[in-house]
């Protein structure tokens, strides 16, 4: 079977390892967050890394660009949720600058996918 195209892709790679962190981080949770914070995180999370896959699959540079879109959107989601756990004391002001800072490198990532892929158009 023949590899997949996101597959090859730092951004995807990295959009996993930042949904296994996330689902780490949520499981230290209230269990009354269970269908609130932890259930939104974690559905950000796949999110980022689903769209960029789903966007890599696609016929038209247009279209993957879209995706990705989406997927950062979804990142900004994920910073905006870890925030609100930093509020409410479910998450160190230390621990929401580690995230912050996995947030903006994967930001990147896919902003200069979306670069590189309109520079090809």
């Amino acid at each position: 079977m023949k590899t997949k195209p996101h597959k090859n892709l730092e951004a995807w790679k990295k959009a996993i390892e930042l949904t296994v962190k996330t689902y780490r981080l949520t499981e230290t949770l209230p269990t009354d967050e269970r269908f609130g914070l932890t259930a939104q995180m974690r559905r950000a999370a796949i999110s980022v890394a689903s769209n960029i896959a789903e966007g890599a699959a696609k016929d038209k540079k247009k279209e993957f660009i879209r995706y990705l879109h989406t997927a950062r959107a979804s990142l900004s989601e994920l910073d905006t949720q870890a925030v609100i756990c930093k509020e409410l004391g479910y998450l160190s002001a230390k621990a929401l600058d580690l995230l912050g800072e996995e947030f903006e490198r994967e930001s990147k990532l896919i902003t200069g996918l979306i670069k590189f892929l309109r520079k090809t158009e």
